[in-house]
Order: C-alpha cells, then sequence, then structure tokens
C-alpha cells in the first residue's frame, strides 16, 4: 500500500469487512498533532495537560471545565471542534458512516465541524479507494475531491492546479515565508515552472516531495467534423477528465455499493434529460438554469470545465421514473477561477430507488 499523500492520516487507520476505515487512537492522535491543537511555546498549563491527557488516551472523557481552563479562546474553540469530531466520529463507528451521517439524504444531516475536518475525512477516504493504484492519474485526479482548484484555461487547453501550492507559488515564489521576506524586500524571486502530468513525468510523481504541485490536463478530446458525416476525435492517451470519472465511480460504489459508469461530455443532447446533479456549487446552480431553460449568460457558460454521464450499471438500482435514465453532471468553476467538488453531492443526490447501508 502506498501512503501516497501523508497528510491523510490513512496509515493508522484499519478496516471492517466492508472494507470501510475504523478511527483508531493513532488517527485521533494525527489530529492532536496538526498545528490547530499542538501545544506552542506561549501555551498554557492547562492546555499542555490537556493535549498530554489526550494523546495519552484519545478517547478518554474530556468535562467542559478542561477546555475551560484553557486561556486562548482560539484554542478552546479548536478543541470543542475537535471533540465534537472525534465523538461523532466513534459513535459513528466508521469514517464513511461519520461522513454519510453528515450529508444525510433525509434531510436529517447537522453540519456541526469546520470544513477542513470533512476534507481530512473525504482525503482518508479517498486514499482508501486509491490505496493499491499506480496510476499517477487517477491519484493526482483524487486529490480533486478535498483540495480546492485553480483552473487555467488558455488556446484550448485546460489546466487544474492545486490552489494552495499555486497561491504560495504566486506570493512567494515557492520559498515559503522566506520567498515571502523576499518579496517584501522586493527582491528577485526565483522562477518555478509546474509540470503538467504527462506519461514522462507520472513517474516522477510517486517521487515528488509535494505531490500536490503536479498540474493536471481537464482538456477534452478534440471533435473535428470531416462532412460527409464522417467525425474525426482526436483521443489524448491520458485525460485528467476520465482519471477523475473514475475516481467518482469508485466513490460511488465505495459508499452505495451501486455500480455505475461515468464519461465526460462535452454537451447535453438530450430531449428526454430528467435527472442531474453539479460536482460542486456552482454547477449545480447552473444546471438547474439549463434545465429550467433560463436564459444563462455566457460569462458563466465559459466557466463550465467539463459535463458528464452517470449510467448504473443496473437501471433497477435507480428510482422506478428515471430508470435507465442517464444521471448528468457538471463540474464549473467559479468567477475567480477556483473549482470546489463537494463529492458528498453525488451520494445525496443520486436517483436511488432505495438507501443502501
Amino acid at each position: 500500500m502506498q501512503n501516497f499523500w501523508p497528510s491523510s492520516g490513512f496509515t493508522p487507520l484499519q478496516r471492517n469487512p466492508r472494507g470501510w476505515l475504523l478511527p483508531t487512537d493513532d488517527y485521533l492522535r494525527f489530529f492532536l498533532a496538526r498545528p490547530e491543537l499542538a501545544p506552542v511555546a506561549e501555551s498554557c498549563e492547562a492546555e499542555r495537560a490537556l493535549h498530554a491527557a489526550l494523546l495519552a488516551l484519545p478517547s478518554r472523557p474530556v468535562t467542559p471545565a478542561d477546555v475551560q481552563n484553557v486561556q486562548d479562546q482560539d484554542v478552546r474553540d479548536s478543541y470543542q471542534f475537535f471533540l465534537r469530531f472525534r465523538d461523532g466520529l466513534l459513535a459513528a463507528g466508521t469514517l464513511e458512516a461519520y461522513y454519510l451521517g453528515l450529508f444525510a439524504r433525509d434531510g436529517t444531516g447537522v453540519i456541526t465541524i469546520p470544513p477542513l475536518f470533512i476534507d481530512l475525512l473525504a482525503q482518508a477516504i479517498t486514499h482508501n479507494l486509491l490505496h493499491e493504484s499506480g496510476d499517477a492519474y487517477e491519484v493526482r485526479a483524487g486529490e480533486m475531491l478535498f483540495r480546492p482548484q485553480r483552473i487555467s484555461t488558455q488556446d484550448g487547453q485546460v489546466l487544474s492546479g492545486d490552489r494552495e501550492v499555486i497561491d504560495m507559488f504566486s506570493e512567494t515564489g515557492g520559498l515559503g515565508d522566506f520567498g515571502r521576506f523576499l518579496a517584501e524586500a522586493k527582491a528577485p524571486l526565483r522562477t518555478i515552472s509546474l509540470q503538467v502530468l504527462g506519461e514522462a513525468n507520472a513517474p516522477d510523481y510517486w517521487q515528488q516531495a509535494d505531490r500536490h504541485a503536479f498540474l493536471l490536463d481537464l482538456t477534452h478530446e478534440v471533435t473535428a467534423d470531416l462532412s460527409h458525416g464522417l467525425v474525426l476525435k482526436m483521443t489524448r492517451a491520458r485525460s485528467g477528465l476520465k482519471a477523475l470519472a473514475g475516481v467518482l465511480q469508485k466513490w460511488v460504489r465505495h459508499f452505495l455499493g451501486v455500480g455505475v459508469t461515468i464519461r465526460p461530455l462535452q454537451k447535453i443532447d438530450d430531449d428526454a434529460w430528467r435527472w442531474h446533479l453539479g460536482l460542486d456549487t456552482e454547477a449545480t446552480a447552473l444546471l438547474n438554469d439549463l434545465y429550467e431553460d433560463r436564459v444563462v449568460a455566457a460569462e458563466r457558460l465559459d466557466r463550465l470545465v467539463s459535463l458528464f454521464r452517470l449510467d448504473f450499471e443496473d437501471p433497477q438500482e435507480m428510482r422506478a421514473d428515471v430508470a435507465g435514465k442517464p444521471v448528468y453532471m457538471g463540474l464549473m468553476m467559479n468567477a475567480e477561477g477556483v473549482l470546489r467538488i463537494k463529492p458528498q453531492n453525488l451520494l445525496v443526490n443520486l436517483p436511488l430507488r432505495s438507501w443502501m447501508q
């Protein structure tokens, strides 16, 4: 098993017979070691004592007084979030069950933890899906389920880069705090060229210290009409969109036990369009407007990265009124060029005949 995302906390997790992840004390210690909770030089004695006690036994009971005795309000808030997350996770029994409970299909889910915790859950679960993968494209596409991306479009090419990495390179030349110091001093920064993942450098993905520095090509295949009913399709050997579709297929099967096939689309040409869902907030709103035949500004359409078609392997798994019909999906960046996939939308909004535990 490859630990290709050390920051996921995946290594100390265990699986139940279904393949879902069981939380362990070491997984909880992974959160306690994060900068939001790890003590610093200025930490008070109560904070240090609470942290040491939780490190020794992460599931130990914690009283309100234990938290209130911590002097720093931000630290108190961080502990309250962590304890809420810990208690919910242990009660659910697995990471997947807890994640599903946050986004219940019946509308009873209540989000009481920060987005960071949700992203870390999604990262560990995605790591579980791909832990035996040797496909750099697939693993890089998997990053999109829990790390916001910046999308760049130029000359027909669509590239997805990790937002945090892109912003750091933009601000500091990739040199962190030292680069920020040089920038403030108006000193020249070294130029760093981010690599587009391709056949030549795919082996490097596994060796790179920061794998999030690779760009993923989300460009559609090129279709040319040669007239006389002939169409030429120039298909790229490796597609980031196809890799992402494969990850989403695994995500659905892992959580719902339902087999689906997903493939990228350039347009929806279906007079019997019956069901759709957005893979992000922007795409959800756009598809709703298109479905209702509302006028959509060209600027919004230009921000659509891709469409997808999802088909159930067994139509009997679908609601009777849409059985056998495709589900159309959209992927879209916001006005600032940021794409943030919400993989929970696939779990909440698919037209399932029944909820499968």
